[in-house]
Formats: C-alpha cells, sequence, structure tokens
C-alpha cells in the first residue's frame, strides 16, 4: 500500500489507460487509491505532458488524449517545472547513470518538494537518493 505522499511517474497513467498489459491492473489501482484520497497523489507537469504525448501518439485522439490528461491531473496536486527544478534534473542526469531526460524531471520534481516516494514500475528511479520507488506489481489491492 502507498501511504502518505507519492510521486506517480507517467508510466502508471500510461499503463493505465493503454491496452491490456501486465501492469495495467495495478497501475487502475493506483488511480484508484489516488482519487479516494488512500495517498496524497503528486504529479510534474511534465508527467501530465508525457501522457498526453503517448495517448495521442496511441490513439491520435486529440481530445481524448487531453481529457486524459486533464482526468490524471485531477487526481494529484500538479507540481510546476521551474528553474530549481531544472537544475535538480539536470544534476541527476550527471550523476545518477539509471536516468535520463523526462525521468530525470519527474525525480527531481519529486525531491525538490521534500516527497521521498516515487510509484512507478521503471527502475530507472533506483538508487536515487532520498527517493524510493514503489513498483506498482509490489502492490495488493485490498478491493
Amino acid at each position: 500500500m502507498i501511504e502518505g505522499r507519492a510521486l506517480i511517474d507517467s508510466a502508471v497513467p500510461t499503463y493505465a489507460l493503454g491496452d491490456d498489459s501486465s501492469w495495467k491492473q495495478r497501475c487502475l489501482s493506483v488511480l484508484r487509491w489516488a482519487a479516494t484520497g488512500r495517498f496524497m497523489a503528486f504529479a510534474s507537469v511534465e508527467m501530465i505532458q508525457e501522457l498526453v504525448h503517448h495517448r495521442l501518439r496511441r490513439t491520435g485522439d486529440r481530445s481524448a488524449a487531453a481529457a486524459d490528461g486533464r482526468d490524471v491531473a485531477s487526481l494529484c496536486t500538479v507540481l510546476a517545472f521551474d528553474v530549481p527544478i531544472l537544475d535538480a534534473a539536470l544534476h541527476l542526469i550527471e550523476h545518477v547513470p539509471t536516468i535520463r531526460g523526462r525521468d530525470a524531471v519527474h525525480a527531481a520534481t519529486a525531491l525538490v518538494h521534500g516527497i521521498d516516494v516515487i510509484v512507478s514500475p521503471d527502475s530507472a528511479f533506483d538508487g536515487i537518493l532520498g527517493l524510493r520507488r514503489i513498483d506498482p506489481a509490489s502492490l495488493t489491492d485490498p478491493n
């Protein structure tokens, strides 16, 4: 179970909204828990942008992709991408060999805002000092 505060990686809503996969149900559970307030969910602005990008590329439906972005944003406190986060993301890129691009922005957003948990199936977040990854596959749905 996720407790307290956690930043949600873009992979979670991407899998939840995508075709059936081994991740779909667990990721849907994470979004359900966020919607019902079982934990305080956060997202970077870049996470919402990345989700919309993937949905638009996958479906070609501009209105649906934007609606998906709005729906996921409504489940979270969305945190701005600003210069301190950019600086932290660039530092992570320099010093953490597994992290790149948008993932660095997501991790930096969490760290700058004092959020020490990220929910993601992506092991690229492992080993970032001050950040603990919770894999949706490790969660059990109490419902």
